[in-house]
């Protein structure tokens, strides 16, 4: 399913209001959780991170050095 701006958005809202219902584009969606709504937030960023190619995947590297022979 492609996710919208808007959606992650409507989700964040509903979070920071303590709301376990989301509606956005006519529909409603309730969530059992905060924990399954954070879940849901987590996918849907995951989702535009991936279909964002101009937007550049983090890297972390990791050097390793001894001192002596």
């Amino acid at each position: 399913m492609a996710y919208s701006q808007t959606q992650l958005e409507a989700l964040e809202a509903a979070l920071a209001s303590g709301m376990l219902r989301v509606s956005f584009e006519g529909r409603s969606v309730e969530y059992r959780s905060v924990e399954e709504l954070k879940k849901a937030i987590a996918e849907v960023k995951s989702a535009l991170a991936a279909a964002d190619p101009a937007r550049p995947r983090s890297r972390v590297l990791l050097a390793y050095t001894t001192k002596g022979f």
